[in-house]
């Protein structure tokens, strides 16, 4: 660690630690009311509360991994300390204090908007101020720096799109089509636009620091990034527009351009890889790297194969909301965002306490239990869609009939739940317990 204010980073990555294990815990919950006829919380934590909660914990916690790692990443990058750490454990309070205030206000109904952004509006203003403060201390910090760099353009880039782009989820409008047509705006261009700006920062940056490859290697594929953002991120919005209305051209335009979207970060891994192999270049920290190269190929995978197997309109007319899309979010998600905080704390951290070879043991077996109990989880999704496609839409049977014959995958699902959670708990202990081997 080359700067006293990238210390900031470490509270991000604890509350967001805490936070996963939270969120996955409301995830097994939401399953089990899948496998067990009679929910003894039907009352206190129905599915659509747990739900919600599972999903909103997963935003926020990853916005604090993403907030955590970039208040790491900006100070070396762009050689001098941050504008003001003060600011930054302000922001991190705020942030706290309103995404725990969100939670809770689930638990009591305290609901305002569409599916996702069901936050008051109080609490939305509150998320515009964070990323607001957010971006003033990241911009001050450029600004004040006698560097700039692709890393540092294209991580701004993502954090303007964040602030700006959830402004359009704060409103409601009397046209349920505009409503949609506009919702999707923060619901997809916050993942696929912003998040994926982000996360090729993020990952450029990691990926120079873990080989030593130059500059040169990574930017390269971060321009491609941004170009690949303004079309199959943007265009690529329409594959969502399938049912509000919209003209019938969004069906091609948004199917055929959001498959190139988890590409760039793909193509980067490949080609630093190459140059570590040619390059002869060593790698100390093993953990991280291998938990950025699986990341990147389950990304692929989640977001790439997954998501183009049913964007195709011939296809998503009949698994549009199906457990098929369910399995496509698990995978992505994890892909995308999860292993790639999960990767950034296994560089930053073992860097702000000062190890100079701490022990790996515990962090690949995390590496292996998550990725094989999600890929069991997707499978089993996957199969239940299939099931629930043809039953349902194809032969026309009622939703509950349907719903009997993919119990058994449920099931699968379930206890495939229960492996992740375990592999989950073992990262929180690996986080706190990391020590020198």
């Amino acid at each position: 660690m080359k700067y006293q204010t990238q210390k900031v980073a470490y509270p991000y990555f604890t509350l967001a630690t805490l936070l996963f294990g939270l969120q996955v815990v409301f995830g097994l919950l939401t399953g089990a009311k899948y496998v067990w006829n009679v929910d003894p919380l039907m009352h206190i934590l129905p599915f659509n509360m747990s739900r919600e909660i599972h999903i909103n914990l997963l935003v926020v916690w990853l916005l604090f991994g993403f907030m955590g790692g970039t208040y790491y990443m900006i100070p070396e990058e762009s050689e001098t300390e941050l504008y003001s750490p003060a600011l930054a454990y302000v922001q991190f309070w705020l942030f706290a204090v309103i995404g725990v205030s969100a939670i809770v206000g689930y638990l009591f109904g305290w609901t305002w908007g569409m599916p996702f952004t069901e936050q008051p509006f109080i609490i939305k203003a509150g998320i515009v101020v964070v990323a607001l403060l957010f971006l003033y201390n990241i911009l001050m910090t450029v600004l004040k720096s006698k560097k700039w760099t692709a890393i540092q353009g294209v991580l701004i880039a993502g954090l303007v799109t964040l602030a700006v782009m959830f402004l359009f989820g704060m409103f409601f409008m009397k046209n349920l089509s505009t409503q949609y047509f506009f919702w999707w705006w923060v619901i997809h261009l916050w993942v696929e636009g912003a998040w994926e700006l982000i996360a090729a920062a993020l990952m450029a940056f990691v990926m120079m620091k873990l080989t030593g490859v130059e500059r040169s290697v990574v930017e390269k594929w971060l321009y491609v990034e941004v170009g690949l953002v303004l079309f199959t991120g943007i265009v690529g919005t329409g594959h969502h527009y399938y049912w509000i209305g919209t003209p019938s051209y969004w069906l091609w335009f948004g199917a055929i351009f959001s498959m190139f979207e988890p590409l760039p970060i793909l193509f980067m891994v490949i080609d630093t890889l190459r140059m570590v192999r040619e390059k002869h270049l060593e790698i100390k920290n093993r953990l991280a790297m291998d938990w950025a190269v699986a990341g990147t190929i389950m990304h692929f995978f989640g977001a790439g194969v997954w998501g183009f197997a049913q964007t195709l309109p011939q296809i998503n007319k009949w698994t549009h909301g199906t457990q098929i899309t369910a399995a496509h979010g698990h995978f992505a998600f994890f892909g995308a965002y999860v292993m790639l905080i999960i990767t950034l704390a296994y560089f930053i951290i073992p860097q702000i306490k000062g190890l100079k070879n701490f022990n790996q043991q515990k962090g690949f077996a995390v590496l292996y239990i998550t990725m094989f109990f999600m890929v069991m989880m997707v499978l089993a999704l996957t199969v239940a869609g299939i099931i629930q496609v043809y039953f349902q839409r194809v032969l026309g049977f009622d939703y509950l009939t349907t719903q009997s014959y993919m119990h058994l995958w449920y099931a699968v699902f379930f206890v495939s739940g229960i492996g992740f959670v375990a592999g989950a708990f073992l990262y929180i202990y690996d986080f706190f317990t990391l020590k020198e081997a």
